[in-house]
């Protein structure tokens, strides 16, 4: 006898799903950097400053699946809160 209340196996995100996904997690930490390091705050004369930021949350268009398969393929790093970097 089959249980009909079992919880179908996952669909693993598609090779053009994890693409698209990895250019818009460039794309938004690109953004976040210049966001941060264009701030008011610096002097007129200064150099400017680097940016600190080095983790954000990934974009909400991409379920939480694509982001936990490019962590287990080492394309990101979870870093705890919801946060993912790049590994480099």
């Amino acid at each position: 006898m089959e249980n009909s209340d079992a919880i179908p196996e996952p669909v693993p995100p598609s090779k053009e799903e994890l693409r698209l996904a990895m250019k818009a997690f460039r794309k938004r930490l690109k953004l976040m950097r210049l966001d941060d390091e264009s701030r008011l705050g610096h002097g007129p004369m200064s150099g400017g400053q680097q940016s600190s930021v080095v983790a954000i949350r990934p974009p909400d268009q991409f379920p939480k699946a694509v982001w936990q398969e490019l962590a287990k393929q080492g394309k990101v790093k979870h870093d705890g809160r919801g946060l993912y970097s790049l590994t480099e």
